[in-house]
């Protein structure tokens, strides 16, 4: 297990009900503690169209991620 700090903004941040939250997890990538906040969560978006940063760069899905990352999602913004 691991412990990570998620960042959630706009739509994501709504369905989470927070901003931010510390949490355990055994995933390994982003892609894994994804699905696994969606299922908790109730996320309506795939991981295809939400960017993750992790410790503060851009990452990709398949990054490993290790105990204390700071892990940010940041789902397509739209405005006008």
């Amino acid at each position: 297990m691991k412990r990570l700090i998620v960042q959630y903004f706009a739509v994501l941040r709504e369905q989470a009900g927070c901003s931010e939250e510390s949490l355990e997890t055994s995933a390994d990538t982003p892609r894994v503690l994804f699905v696994e906040l969606a299922a908790r969560h109730g996320f309506k978006l795939a991981p295809e169209a939400v960017k993750v940063a992790v410790n503060d760069d851009f990452a990709t899905w398949e990054q490993a991620l290790t105990d204390n990352d700071r892990v940010v999602f940041i789902p397509p913004v739209a405005g006008g």
